[in-house]
């Protein structure tokens, strides 16, 4: 069988956009941010036994938060720790509106390209155009559901978890917050999702198939051999004609 090229581009970048979508929403870095931390007086946060190498008097410390986990980590050493979310950024609404439309997201694409797959049918002749079709817009609506989970989170990300928090706490530093790698991988995703869907989505229109010269109103589909106009021809492709 002559697989139909949309099908091709959507087969191979819906599960690409699915693989980017579960990469960001498994790692830590939707967002981070950086602050120096003083080393000495009595009310510093930290004491690490780190050789004097004349950066004892700071230390840069990242911190990163994902959808279901954060991490804090002093940059250029192994010093890393990392916690599930908790208090007000776990609690902040639009966090967890974000984390129902990026596991609804991953279901849909999951399904619709299980669907994809059984309607391309590689093994037969004819394909399955509205089971492949139907796999494509379940593909698409995934995109769009993280692609509008990451435009929630990307616009108040600056915000996310302070609405109740002490910011003057004086004993924690304040973050310069910024969007980090695994919001890039989200958007790469969802973008790849929309792409693979919407080809998918071509399925539903069928080829224009020959028709048999003494009977115009039957095609010459793979099925049909009862036209010796076409299926004696030596140099016609039958077999390339999915209906």
């Amino acid at each position: 069988m002559h697989t139909p090229a949309s099908m091709v581009m959507g087969i191979v970048f819906a599960p690409l956009g699915l693989v980017l979508v579960f990469t960001a929403a498994i790692t830590p870095q939707w967002r981070e941010g950086q602050a120096r931390l003083g080393m000495s007086g009595p009310g510093s946060l930290l004491r690490l036994g780190v050789k004097n190498q004349g950066s004892m008097e700071a230390l840069l410390l990242v911190r990163s938060d994902g959808l279901w986990e954060s991490c804090l980590q002093v940059e250029h050493s192994e010093l890393k720790q990392c916690w599930p979310v908790a208090g007000p950024y776990q609690r902040d609404p639009r966090v967890r509106l974000t984390q129902g439309l990026i596991l609804t997201s991953l279901f849909l694409c999951g399904t619709g390209i299980v669907l994809a797959c059984i309607g391309v049918r590689c093994w037969t002749d004819i394909p399955l155009r509205g089971v492949a079709a139907t796999g494509g817009l379940l593909v698409v609506l995934a995109g769009l559901l993280s692609l509008t989970a990451l435009g929630v989170y990307t616009h108040n990300l600056r915000i996310l978890g302070k609405a109740n928090e002490g910011i003057n706490n004086s004993r924690f530093p304040h973050l310069s917050l910024h969007p980090a790698g695994s919001l890039y991988f989200g958007w790469l995703g969802s973008c790849l999702q929309v792409l693979g869907g919407s080809a998918l989505l071509f399925s539903f229109k069928r080829p224009r198939c020959p028709t048999c010269p003494s009977c115009p109103e039957l095609p010459a589909c793979p099925e049909c051999r009862s036209c010796p106009e076409i299926t004696n021809k030596p140099d016609t492709n039958v077999y390339e004609v999915s209906c």
